[in-house]
């Protein structure tokens, strides 16, 4: 079965493309703005998102939208790492504990804390979740942001340092019970280049817990390599070049994993936008793309074979490739990836908890049948 999971919002929703008019989430002015009144006239790009401004904070709409993933079916949510966002482990902390069910993946960057703290923070939430956190390392960040950080780590040793961070996570961790002992630890020692560690190792109430799954991303040799050697899940992104970009990846992936002996599983990230129609989703889709671009040719001029289009990236997302199309249209395609071995997909548009709810009711029990829909049972 076919993992899906949404990328949550980190930093504002709202429907329009360009995000700094997304102001669900108390980013942008403080309150929304009427349409009119004793303070004049509303600007175009001021829409209202609240009504009631000053009645609900930041965390009630992205737990409306982390409801809505888990009540509509995902399995699980991402909580993305953004440096001029929401702190991804306290929304990744909020979302266990809103949910019962649903996976959360929180991503960071190595430089977040030793890895001994990251798995300490990590064992609590395994604790408080009945094991449902998963790690997603980024690793590969802007220079800039983290400069910002005061992270003087750079280029290939970003991977090196992330080889080590995970080395050293998995060395104090303990999945099976070890009785405590005061401050002593388990014997794990570890002498690298950028961390430390003497008689490491989690007892009492942080041993006996699952591990976090990790997911890392990228197509470069070190992150191959990377995952190859510590990673679970390596994400991918689709181009205009079809699965020939991401289905080579895959291949030299496989044969670094044929190297370790390990299997990690394939994914895809992917802006969706679905409905009843195919006219109804290139219509959604060209009244963003007007937003941005008022002239010239519309958003079709973009459109890939497999109801795929490559016109993300001006409305935003990270992804600039995502499936535009009927809901039959995109379930096909989504199936077509799983043909191709990636098996886990993190699906993500705006404004999210409409588009949460279409994916989960519309879009997913065509996508996967088999695991999505409820199957009569013989006595």
């Amino acid at each position: 079965m076919t993992e899906y999971l949404w990328r949550l919002p980190s930093h504002g929703d709202g429907r329009r493309a360009r995000p700094q008019l997304r102001h669900r989430g108390g980013f942008g002015d403080p309150v929304p703005t009427p349409a009119g009144g004793p303070f004049g006239a509303r600007p175009d790009d001021r829409e209202p998102t609240d009504v009631r401004p000053g009645h609900f904070g930041p965390f009630d709409d992205l737990h409306q939208v982390i409801d809505a993933a888990e009540l509509a079916g995902l399995d699980g949510v991402l909580a993305p790492y953004d440096p001029l966002g929401e702190e991804s482990w306290i929304v990744a902390g909020g979302a266990l504990r809103a949910t019962r069910h649903a996976r959360v993946i929180v991503e960071f960057q190595p430089a977040f804390g030793t890895p001994v703290y990251a798995a300490k923070v990590s064992a609590t939430l395994q604790r408080l979740s009945a094991g449902r956190l998963g790690w997603r390392l980024a690793v590969d960040t802007d220079p800039e942001d983290a400069r910002t950080r005061g992270d003087r780590v750079s280029g290939d040793d970003r991977y090196a340092r992330a080889a080590e961070f995970l080395t050293v996570a998995h060395g104090v961790w303990n999945a099976d019970p070890v009785p405590g002992a005061g401050f002593q630890g388990t014997g794990f020692d570890f002498a690298g280049e950028y961390y430390n560690v003497i008689d490491g190792g989690f007892r009492g109430i942080l041993s006996g817990l699952p591990f976090p799954t990790v997911y890392l991303s990228g197509t470069s040799e070190p992150a191959l390599d990377l995952a190859a050697r510590h990673g679970d899940v390596h994400l991918f992104t689709e181009s205009s070049d079809g699965l020939d970009g991401p289905a080579a990846a895959l291949a030299q992936l496989r044969e670094r994993t044929a190297e370790t002996g390990r299997y990690v599983r394939a994914g895809l990230e992917l802006p969706v936008i679905a409905r009843e129609t195919e006219d109804e989703a290139w219509a959604r889709a060209e009244r963003q793309w007007r937003e941005v671009h008022p002239d010239g040719p519309g958003a079709r001029s973009l459109s890939l074979d497999g109801a795929r289009w490559a016109g993300f990236a001006e409305l935003g997302y990270l992804q600039p490739v995502g499936l535009v199309g009927s809901y039959e249209q995109v379930a096909h395609q989504l199936r077509v990836y799983e043909a191709a071995g990636f098996d886990s997909i993190v699906l993500s548009g705006h404004p999210h908890i409409e588009e949460v709810h279409r994916a989960g009711e519309h879009l997913l029990f065509l996508a996967d049948p088999a695991g999505r829909t409820l199957q009569e049972t013989t006595a």
